[in-house]
């Protein structure tokens, strides 16, 4: 089975567009690390100026921790549409190379061979985060130090002090690989399903999308399904940096993820094993 997980990361982590990925987040990182270090400051006080009014915040507001909240808020949305860029190429690829029928000639089980795939897919996504977490909060301490971290929600001003941050960040960084395996299990079963690489790609991406929507849209005809949406859990992560740390529900979305990601994986596994596979 290692041999089949090194055998798919050596295809993955072979192609040049694998790297794109890395690129887009280093480059919005650091953009978004230029921009603050430019003009920080004026950004901070038009932000705070309202949920601030009456009092003044001081200490050092511009520092590595606030920086790489921004990044991971504008981020961590994006990055499972740069995961279904590998994850949905890994069957659906094959069979447009002509190279799966080949590949099940070999004496290994269908069953291994996707999760060899799987596997390799959510390494791909940890090193995503891994690389997230190097450009966008290694780099921001480097740049500016830590600091005390404001989180400002749509009624109240959350303070985090300096020493009570890092940890948060690790929790975050945790929550958010579970659920990078979980749309890495979207995006395999998908590319079971399929021929041809780009519609499992596009798949992942619009469902992605019009459930991140509904998920946004404030209209009570969707308040009896949302809980149950995948992507009403795939932000949980921000609930490490409320105070307290809703515990409970960070523990219900991890096992509602857990619980897509195993049937997401059976299901493609169910599939492919009846998939009469002709090329």
């Amino acid at each position: 089975m290692m041999q089949l997980i090194r055998i798919e990361l050596y295809k993955i982590f072979r192609r040049p567009r694998t790297y794109i990925s890395f690129a887009i987040i280093a480059a919005i990182a650091l953009l978004i690390e230029l921009a603050m270090y430019a003009d920080g400051e004026t950004f901070i006080g038009f932000v705070t100026q309202n949920a601030t009014e009456g009092f003044t915040l001081g200490g050092k507001l511009i520092n590595g921790y606030l920086i790489t909240f921004i990044i991971l808020q504008m981020l961590l949305v994006h990055i499972p549409l740069l995961v279904a860029l590998v994850a949905a190429d890994a069957v659906a690829g094959e069979a447009s190379l002509g190279t799966l029928r080949l590949l099940l000639s070999k004496p290994i089980s269908r069953s291994q061979l996707i999760l060899s795939k799987y596997a390799a897919s959510i390494i791909y996504s940890l090193a995503l985060l891994l690389w997230l977490a190097l450009i966008g909060l290694a780099s921001s301490l480097f740049l500016f130090g830590p600091g005390d971290l404001i989180n400002l929600k749509s009624d109240t001003v959350i303070i985090l002090l300096a020493n009570d941050v890092l940890w948060r960040y690790c929790a975050a960084f945790a929550f958010a690989a579970l659920a990078m395996t979980t749309v890495s299990a979207l995006a395999l079963l998908l590319s079971v399903l399929a021929d041809n690489a780009i519609g499992p790609i596009i798949g992942t991406m619009g469902i992605i999308i019009v459930l991140t929507i509904i998920t946004n849209l404030d209209l009570p005809v969707f308040n009896a399904i949302k809980p149950a949406l995948l992507t009403s859990h795939l932000l949980a992560w921000k609930g490490f940096f409320s105070e307290p740390v809703p515990a409970r529900a960070i523990a219900h979305s991890c096992l509602i993820l857990t619980a897509y990601a195993g049937g997401f994986t059976g299901l493609a596994i169910i599939l492919f094993k009846r998939k009469d596979i002709q090329s």
